[in-house]
């Protein structure tokens, strides 16, 4: 199923020129190359808190230019009521900034008991909680897809070679060793990182050893170490001081190193464990997706995971708020929790996707990824049933430095034979404010083929769970286009999902220069930046909300 032929190039410039609801004409942004826009030089720290919502003619930073549509496009406009799901992981639902953007199921009253909307989930008030234990609380250390793929395939495959496996099976071997590879990789990373922790924590305590000798109050900072190190003639002592003073730097300290040491034992004893069995608190078969109900309606979960509270944050804090800027703040978040520190199981992906359409959302965020799929049948079934009812499915490139074209990355929206099944699927990387080579993120997965447009996902404000944060990422790029998407249906939801979809993909801003290619190599290629995405562009509030005035007009004279 084609995905680039709703709008003509002819009828896309037509669209671009005409009026925006009546007022006097506002001209697209257009075409930004490296001799039209210079770099700004002169931002500061400050200056840059909210990057991603500039303007590239105003500001010369190449954000999304929300703050410009607001300002021009959108004043003394209504919008309408939107529903946003994200499938992530649990969500601080009582944060004080975004309480009032959570959505509360009309169909549900609270904590009763009873499933009174007759849809199999009991007081599904704020959305669902897919990992939820029947303790109320979440699975925080689940597994990995290859894991369960070794787990399934290691009986019939172990000490085989491919010329010793039939044809019809040569797939699966080749799956099967791919995940081992991963699988081992993987593990070799988590027991290495752990003996590093461990040799870091002897070296901190050593060094606190020696410092305690020269401080009674057992209480320093590195001005003070900086002056007590030219007094300290034995070398040795000198060696472990300067450790203390990386330490200070980096707010390293004995109980954050053994918070560390457990993070990778748990992954090790769990996440990359083939006898762990990742549902063993939920309770149910992730091979079977009738087996239901399981999980919970606590999609607080075990309030101190934060990812999703960042993503619900940069989708729809306050936009007037003087720390964390949301896109669209009267969008009402549903809140899907599918999320673990190992992969996401399809069973839930594919659950919550029905859960999300079927309860009125009109744009589905899903800031994740992984490298296999056991099935992705149901996850590819879901998505084809949510672009039947209008809904936009948003997710995240991924952040490993890696073509996406040549290495697969679930979800997506085609499988084995490589064409697109559905209109209604966007992928999304990461960009950074930097007018240059560096423009795009080094750690972002990118793609000709599978990535659809690349969104702002370097060093944004959003909030922790009590706190505020600056990250970086493609989930954060995810998020930033979830936001565009539901502003666009907001003003205009007679758009299909389709339309939106090419919308976002065509009105995108094109930064016509040289880019580095994301890899973990140290030698950079520079490519344009037009090859790393299908539109080749960065996605545009403004102009997409130029353009999806067009064609929303168009639509009411049909």
């Amino acid at each position: 199923m084609p995905t680039r032929n709703l709008f003509t190039p002819a009828l896309i410039t037509v669209l671009f020129g005409l009026s925006f609801s009546c007022q006097p004409k506002y001209k697209a942004i257009a075409l930004a190359n490296s001799t039209s826009y210079k770099k700004n030089e002169s931002l500061s720290k400050n200056g840059l808190k909210f990057w991603h919502l500039k303007d590239i003619e105003k500001d010369s930073l190449p954000g999304i230019s929300l703050e410009r549509a607001y300002t021009e496009l959108l004043k003394k406009r209504k919008a309408h009521p939107i529903i946003v799901a994200v499938l992530d992981s649990e969500v601080n639902i009582k944060h004080k900034d975004l309480k009032n953007q959570i959505w509360v199921n009309p169909k549900e009253i609270p904590e009763n008991g009873i499933d009174d909307d007759s849809n199999g989930y009991i007081d599904d008030i704020h959305g669902w909680n897919y990992i939820g234990t029947q303790k109320n609380d979440s699975v925080v250390f689940s597994s990995f897809s290859y894991t369960e793929i070794i787990k399934k395939y290691d009986f019939k495959y172990k000490n085989l070679s491919l010329k010793e496996v039939s044809l019809n099976e040569k797939k699966q071997y080749e799956i099967y060793q791919s995940a081992l590879k991963k699988y081992n990789k993987e593990l070799e990373k988590r027991k290495s990182n752990l003996n590093r922790y461990i040799g870091i924590q002897k070296k901190y305590n050593k060094s606190k050893a020696i410092l305690n000798t020269y401080f009674l109050k057992k209480n320093y900072d590195q001005k003070q170490l900086d002056s007590l190190l030219p007094a300290i003639k034995d070398e040795e002592k000198k060696k472990y001081i300067s450790y203390m003073k990386t330490y200070l730097r980096y707010d390293i300290n004995n109980e954050t190193l053994v918070e560390r040491q457990k993070v990778q034992e748990k992954m090790i004893k769990q996440n990359l464990n083939i006898k762990h069995n990742g549902r063993y608190l939920t309770k149910d078969d992730f091979n079977d997706i009738s087996d239901f109900p399981y999980g919970n309606n606590k999609v607080d979960g075990t309030n101190k995971i934060s990812h999703g509270t960042k993503i619900v944050s940069l989708i729809a804090s306050k936009i007037n708020h003087k720390e964390v800027k949301g896109i669209i703040d009267t969008a009402q978040i549903m809140c899907l929790n599918t999320s673990t520190s190992g992969d996401e199981f399809d069973k839930d992906i594919a659950l919550a996707i029905r859960y999300a359409t079927d309860n009125g959302a009109r744009v589905i965020n899903m800031s994740f990824g992984k490298s296999f799929s056991l099935h992705p049948k149901w996850v590819k079934e879901a998505i084809i049933y949510a672009e039947s009812k209008n809904v936009l499915v948003i997710t995240s490139s991924g952040n490993d430095g890696e073509d996406l074209d040549k290495n697969y990355n679930y979800p997506n929206d085609a499988l084995d034979d490589g064409i697109e099944y559905a209109n209604n699927f966007l992928r999304v990387g990461a960009t950074t404010h930097e007018l240059d080579s560096t423009l795009v993120r080094s750690t972002s997965n990118y793609g000709k083929k599978e990535v659809d447009i690349f969104a702002p996902g370097h060093k944004i404000n959003c909030f922790n769970w009590n706190d505020i944060a600056i990250d970086s990422g493609t989930s954060l790029s995810s998020a930033v286009v979830s936001g565009v998407a539901a502003l666009i249906f907001s003003y205009y939801p007679n758009l299909t999902a389709a339309e939106v979809k090419e919308i976002i993909m065509e009105s995108g801003l094109p930064i016509d220069i040289m880019v580095n290619k994301p890899s973990k190599s140290k030698e950079k290629e520079k490519v344009p930046f037009s090859s790393l995405s299908k539109s080749g562009k960065i996605v545009n509030a403004y102009n997409a909300l130029i353009m999806a005035d067009s064609i929303s007009r168009v639509n009411k004279r049909k």
